[in-house]
């Protein structure tokens, strides 16, 4: 069923193209019922994206637990992206609320419901293979993106979108090798147990800080927060309860700390370095504290929130008969870093606090607007 399917994507395709020289010798009306309404066909097409293609398609975007800030604003972009292309018929977001199960029927459900394709942002990892492996089967285009979830592309579904966590991973390990040559206690803390951000962030950080002289403390591989705020305080205040020497917090959700960071102070300790992805209210946070914590150095990298962009683009892509981007991963990198005048810490206090300043396609104002609803 699938290589029927996209063969017959294909003959649509050439079909179209046809049709649309066929308009373009006559000079007839035929133009604006191609392109959908009044404006000319040349001047619509030249609005349409290379990735997408001439056949209708419905997209789903199934995020296995949009907890938080940064995933209600990545499934917004998902959302704007697919606008982008009309052939995109409807646009569903779909929340799997942290709940395996409910994820696994959400993907059962968008292909009953005759989604043409599906991005999915797993909270639950290789558990929710078998139904992407049926939806696959079942002729729906089929992209997981950012958390691994095994099988094999071509197979399993059509192709995995990721990120180069254990990249990552080192990026932080190295600056942490940079500020502590002579050794640190490092409490690295992630999202749902499992998760292969955490794990291949950690092997990262493995690789660069092999010798002993660097300790990971802490739950291993990585405190377990859920990406959640709330969880995130309450498992950052135990650790600082239980460890008198932390010299380093790595986080892959760093604005979901700073709730926590201050009972350091309180405590009558220095906020150690810390090493995490970018947000407003981290920066700002910084700020605040920098002064009166004088051990508070703090590198973040580019937290993603538009990595889903490139997803929906191959999803589409695929579904409407378009060109398939040749890039298959995101590009992370350092954001910010206080140890040095090139990358500054940044904090924009007219925006709220759950906006990412790293964000390459939305601005901190359109982020606010989404948060806003």
């Amino acid at each position: 069923m699938k290589l029927n399917k996209k063969l017959w994507a294909g003959a649509a395709a050439l079909a179209a193209s046809a049709l649309l020289l066929t308009a373009c010798s006559s000079g007839g009306g035929t133009e604006d019922t191609a392109t959908g309404g009044g404006d000319t066909g040349s001047a619509n097409n030249a609005d349409v994206p290379s990735w997408c293609g001439p056949e209708e398609a419905s997209v789903t975007f199934l995020d296995g637990y949009i907890v938080n800030g940064w995933r209600m604003i990545a499934a917004e972009t998902g959302r704007i992206e697919a606008e982008l292309c009309p052939s995109v018929t409807s646009f569903e977001i779909i929340d799997g609320q942290g709940d395996t199960q409910k994820a696994i029927s959400d993907i059962n459900g968008a292909v009953a419901t005759g989604s043409d394709a599906i991005v999915v942002h797993t909270a639950s990892g290789e558990a929710i293979l078998p139904a992407l492996r049926q939806a696959y089967e079942a002729g729906v285009v089929t992209v997981p993106y950012r958390d691994g979830v095994g099988g094999e592309e071509g197979q399993d579904y059509d192709i995995w979108i990721g990120a180069d966590y254990v990249e990552d991973g080192r990026t932080f390990g190295n600056w942490i090798q940079e500020q502590f040559p002579d050794g640190a206690k490092v409490l690295f803390l992630s999202g749902p147990a499992g998760t292969t951000q955490g794990l291949d962030e950690k092997a990262g950080l493995d690789e660069v800080l092999s010798d002993p002289k660097y300790e990971f403390i802490g739950e291993q591989p990585f405190e377990i927060t859920e990406w959640d705020p709330s969880k995130t305080q309450q498992v950052l205040t135990a650790a600082i309860a239980k460890h008198p020497e932390i010299d380093v917090v790595v986080s892959d959700y760093g604005p979901s700390l700073v709730g926590a960071l201050p009972e350091f102070e309180k405590s009558g300790r220095s906020i150690p370095a810390l090493a995490a992805s970018d947000g407003n209210v981290l920066g700002c946070f910084w700020e605040d504290h920098q002064e009166t914590s004088p051990d508070f150095k703090m590198m973040t990298i580019k937290t993603g929130t538009d990595n889903i962009a490139l997803a929906m683009q191959h999803a589409i892509a695929r579904a409407t008969g378009g060109e398939i981007p040749a890039e298959t991963a995101f590009v992370g990198g350092v954001f910010e870093d206080s140890t040095s005048s090139d990358k500054p810490v940044q904090c924009n206090r007219d925006l709220p606090d759950d906006t990412y300043l790293s964000s390459a396609a939305l601005t901190g104002e359109e982020q606010a607007a989404i948060i806003a609803g």
